[in-house]
């Protein structure tokens, strides 16, 4: 992929020079004083930071982590100005770290569950990036593929423990004065 700037030369006038032609850049006489007036600058396609980037990743395989936690993959077939993604074919990896299972446990788990036709809102786009189809079918280094009702409850069971753990910090931590982010609020 190209590096460009704003600052990079444009490319060539479109007009042609020649003998008793007028110098570079400049319009044939005809153009001169009459003709349109002058053009801005086109940006490149790269330049864009808004949803319109995702022109150049339309009908390929991507891989789109989720603010919850959620790694999806899925072929983008459509998207709107709020980066509100469709994707066909998607699949939700689950992962579960080394060490859940026991702690001699030196591999992770992974295993993917179909979901088909996905609408993913896009305030919800924490990361997403073109998955290579060269290593698409390649387990993620460190992982092993597991049976999905198995990293499921792992998963469920990690995510119980996390949850825990990161109670018992808020109530340690308001017990010297800091005040976490719920703990105004009723917790259901």
């Amino acid at each position: 992929m190209e590096h460009l700037s704003i600052n990079d030369q444009p490319p060539p006038p479109p007009f042609p020079q020649g003998p008793g032609q007028p110098g570079p850049g400049m319009p044939p006489p005809g153009l001169l004083g009459g003709g349109r007036p002058p053009q801005p600058q086109q940006l490149p396609a790269q330049m864009f930071t808004t949803a319109a980037q995702l022109l150049d990743l339309t009908d390929k395989k991507l891989m789109v982590a989720l603010r919850d936690g959620r790694k999806l993959t899925g072929i983008l077939r459509s998207w709107d100005q709020f980066a509100n993604l469709v994707l066909q074919q998607t699949k939700e990896r689950i992962f579960v770290p080394p060490g859940t299972q026991s702690p001699s446990q030196t591999r992770g788990l992974y295993a993917d569950v179909d979901r088909g036709l996905f609408v993913v809102r896009g305030e919800n786009v924490l990361l997403m990036g073109e998955i290579d189809l060269d290593r698409d079918d390649d387990p993620p280094p460190g992982y092993d593929l597991a049976d999905l009702e198995l990293v499921q409850t792992l998963a469920k069971q990690k995510k119980a423990e996390e949850k825990a753990k990161e109670k018992r910090k808020v109530k340690k931590l308001s017990t010297i004065g800091f005040e976490g982010e719920n703990v105004g609020e009723a917790l259901l």
